[in-house]
């Protein structure tokens, strides 16, 4: 699996499916921002509906509307259906992930904690996504919602340092220091561009 990040402003995206796994769905692209979304559910939930608006096709999709989709996402949807609906996708080169279906899903979605513009992704390739969701929980407690204000800081002072001319290794290790510095961190991360440290045994 290679992790990767797309931004949702700039691709289209459908999903098709109702119940608390769409809502789920809909959910979590609306926090990733996604813009261009078509939602397609024969017959609705009131609740799916309601955050839907009017994104919603009361309908499954058609072949020709999948395959101009780049990202599809299936959830809450019984066989043959879902079936149909991947190999429609598959034959068009559009991406389908199919709600806990590994082995029908072409990417998954990891689990995220968002803190303004840094996203901490954490995914088990689809293994198990009750384990991501626990380390979420977990790490939730570790980067609390300060993070946004340290990314944008430290976003601007990369800014400066790029413009002064100081090169990416250069910009690592000041990052780390400043952090350090800051009390951001419990120690300074290790300096990768130091050997490390030899330990009296």
């Amino acid at each position: 699996m290679l992790p990767i990040n797309v931004d949702l402003t700039r691709i289209r995206v459908m999903l098709v499916g109702d119940g608390a796994a769409a809502r789920r769905r809909l959910a979590l692209l609306e926090e990733a921002g996604a813009e261009t979304l078509a939602i397609y559910a024969p017959l609705p939930e009131p609740t799916l509906a309601a955050l839907a608006g009017t994104r919603l096709r009361r309908r499954l999709p058609r072949a020709a509307e999948i395959a101009r989709a780049q990202l599809v996402f299936v959830a809450g949807v019984a066989e043959p259906i879902a079936g149909e609906i991947r190999r429609v996708a598959r034959a068009a080169g559009v991406l389908i992930n199919v709600e806990d279906d590994r082995e029908r899903s072409d990417f998954h979605s990891a689990a995220v904690i968002r803190r303004g513009d840094l996203a901490v992704a954490i995914s088990t390739s689809g293994k198990s996504p009750g384990l991501a969701a626990l380390m979420r929980q977990v790490l939730e407690r570790r980067i609390g919602p300060e993070w946004e204000a340290r990314a944008d800081e430290i976003a601007s002072l990369r800014q400066a340092w790029r413009a002064a001319g100081a090169d990416p290794l250069t910009v690592g290790r000041r990052t780390r220091e400043w952090a350090a510095r800051q009390g951001w961190l419990d120690r300074a991360p290790p300096d990768p561009s130091q050997p490390p440290s030899r330990q009296i045994p």
